[in-house]
């Protein structure tokens, strides 16, 4: 189980993963209502400060009983927040959890996320002992396709989304826990 004490901030040569603070509700808020970042995900939006602090709040909650580890993306050189990215939905054994992930457009192509997804891999495999990490993407996405597979994830083409027709599942092993072919 995951537990709070054991949040840790993460660092890459470019970027601080930190826990989200209040202070985020505005790019929580564009980053959760804007169409153009939304464009391939479903999901609940918040276009409302009052709904960006709710989301926040719940976010923190969830870390501190266990359910995920969520970080605010920055760069080293400024602190406001330019994106998001978690490991959740853990299997109730703990073994495998989701990575999700978001990024403001004017932040995108420039390796920033690359440098986020290959950071919170090294700490789920390494840190938290999970065995397979698993990424939702909508198929028309080719972007995150891109970085998944540059990232050594796998398209499972076995497995649909079932809350979500158009999602493709990608998946990736702790080198010692690779699936039988």
């Amino acid at each position: 189980m995951i537990k709070a004490d054991k949040f840790q901030e993460l660092e890459t040569n470019r970027l601080l993963l930190r826990r989200l603070e209040e202070t985020d509700w505005e790019m929580i808020s564009y980053l959760r209502s804007d169409k153009v970042v939304n464009k391939f995900v479903n999901r609940q939006s918040a276009e409302t400060k009052e709904k960006a602090l709710a989301f926040i709040a719940k976010t923190n909650t969830d870390i501190n009983n266990g359910r995920l580890y969520q970080w605010c993306i920055s760069l080293k050189n400024s602190p406001a927040m330019i994106g998001n990215i978690c490991l959740w939905n853990l299997s109730q054994d703990y073994k495998t959890a989701e990575m999700g992930y978001d990024l403001s457009p004017e932040f995108q192509g420039l390796g920033l996320m690359n440098e986020a997804v290959m950071k919170v891999l090294d700490f789920g495999f390494n840190k938290l002992h999970l065995d397979k990490i698993e990424a939702f993407t909508n198929y028309k996405n080719e972007s995150s396709k891109k970085l998944l597979i540059k990232n050594q994830f796998i398209w499972n083409e076995k497995r649909k989304d079932p809350d979500d027709g158009g999602n493709v599942i990608y998946e990736i092993y702790k080198e010692d826990c690779q699936p039988n072919p």
